[in-house]
């Protein structure tokens, strides 16, 4: 391998570390933000903690829209 060669090897190395330290920034972010969404949620319409996971969209589309 001559020396080119590794030195792109390497910076090819160099740009996949700093995409996957991308993806997990991105990651840590969005589930943050996700977090904090649903501490809102909860804090607005506390009885969404007594409707399990399964019926929350529904939940949410029902009160949303009207439609208790």
């Amino acid at each position: 391998m001559t020396s080119e060669e590794k030195k792109l090897l390497q910076a090819k190395h160099r740009l996949e570390e700093a995409q996957a330290r991308d993806r997990v920034t991105e990651r840590k972010a969005r589930t943050r933000r996700l977090i904090q969404e649903g501490a809102v949620l909860e804090k607005v319409l506390p009885e969404v903690q007594a409707v399990g996971l399964d019926n929350l969209e529904e939940y949410l589309r029902r009160k949303l829209t009207g439609h208790d």
